[in-house]
């Protein structure tokens, strides 16, 4: 599977917290791995965009 371009494409949100979302989750599956790895063939940042933009993992701005 690659990474969701219609969903990235239409993402009419802040760009900045997405992309800080896309960060953050890659740094966790980088350490700790996750159960979707291999559907996205062991690429970690693939796996993080597609994990943020699917809603699959949620993100809230931190003030």
């Amino acid at each position: 599977m690659g990474i969701p371009l219609n969903l990235l494409i239409s993402y009419d949100q802040n760009l900045y917290e997405l992309t800080n979302a896309m960060i953050k989750r890659s740094s966790q599956v980088a350490l700790t791995g996750d159960e979707d790895i291999e559907k996205y063939n062991g690429k970690v940042v693939s796996t993080s965009i597609g994990q943020v933009l699917s809603k699959k993992v949620e993100f809230k701005r931190e003030d």
